[in-house]
């Protein structure tokens, strides 16, 4: 029982055509994965390796910096270590209540960090955590 004289009714295709949404993805995923080593600069720190699990932050955190020529960055800015206590200490009273992080290179003095770490507690900051590298078991 078809239609009558042969002729068949156009029916209207609901089907939602994925290929140019599928194109599209690809395109954004090869523009991140060649785009994504270009975003990773900084400051080279050759951390030392530990066992503790990472924490999760909320917003950026205020980050101490040492190298292994003995620098001392404060986020991307080069100081002195009379400045670093300095400038820590000019922070507002709700910055101090954060916790203020020490990335240091496993190949500085152990006696330059303990000295940049008295600073950081000098001009008032509580929480001090320090920046490590997982060990490779780890990874």
């Amino acid at each position: 029982m078809g239609p009558i004289g042969g002729r068949r009714k156009k029916r209207l295709v609901a089907e939602i055509n994925v290929t140019p949404l599928v194109d599209v993805m690809l395109v954004l995923l090869i523009i991140f994965m060649v785009t994504a080593p270009m975003m990773t600069q900084g400051l080279e720190v050759d951390l030392p390796k530990t066992t503790a699990k990472s924490l999760r932050q909320h917003e950026e955190p205020l980050v101490v910096s040492v190298n292994a020529k003995g620098e001392i960055y404060l986020g991307k800015i080069k100081i002195n270590s009379s400045l670093l206590r300095q400038q820590l200490s000019k922070l507002p009273e709700e910055k101090n209540q954060q916790p203020l992080y020490l990335r240091a290179d496993k190949e500085v003095p152990y006696g330059l960090v303990v000295t940049v770490m008295a600073d950081i507690k000098r001009a008032g900051f509580e929480k001090l955590g320090m920046i490590t590298q997982p060990s490779e078991k780890e990874k």
